[in-house]
């Protein structure tokens, strides 16, 4: 468990090379944005998530029965991770963010359409600000 990274992933390294070949600025793990997003774009309340599919529990019910070993820890923790995901994604809609998550194998085979889905989202919400439309706010920001 020691060595597996929560920061600075290879999936994460090649969506940040990619969106900053495209131009845009981030903050990566920022850790003043509830539930430590990857990416955020915080004036436009846009957070990105790299999830891989072992630990964030892709297609849960039919994978859980692969894991031979230590079942009961593994399937403790990634229902944990299942539900903490949840409650983030639940308080940042609160709040007014975008949340976008993206699972591994989705960035490695196809980081362009992700790329593009985050400059859609980025362009849709600069919009709404020229239009006048506030993200709801709870003072955090």
């Amino acid at each position: 468990m020691r060595a597996i990274k929560s920061c600075n992933t290879k999936i994460e390294k090649l969506l940040a090379k990619g969106l900053w070949k495209k131009g845009f600025r981030y903050r990566r793990n920022n850790k003043t944005v509830f539930g430590k997003p990857d990416f955020t774009f915080k004036s436009l309340k846009i957070a990105i998530f790299c999830d891989s599919e072992y630990f964030h529990g892709k297609d849960w019910e039919t994978q859980k029965h692969k894991i031979k070993t230590n079942t009961e820890f593994w399937h403790k923790k990634i229902e944990s991770n299942i539900r903490r995901d949840s409650k983030v994604n639940e308080k940042l809609i609160n709040d007014g963010w975008k949340v976008i998550r993206f699972w591994g194998k989705e960035i490695k085979k196809n980081l362009d359409i992700c790329i593009d889905k985050i400059e859609e989202e980025i362009k849709t919400r600069k919009e709404e600000l020229e239009n006048g439309k506030v993200f709801r706010n709870t003072g955090s920001d």
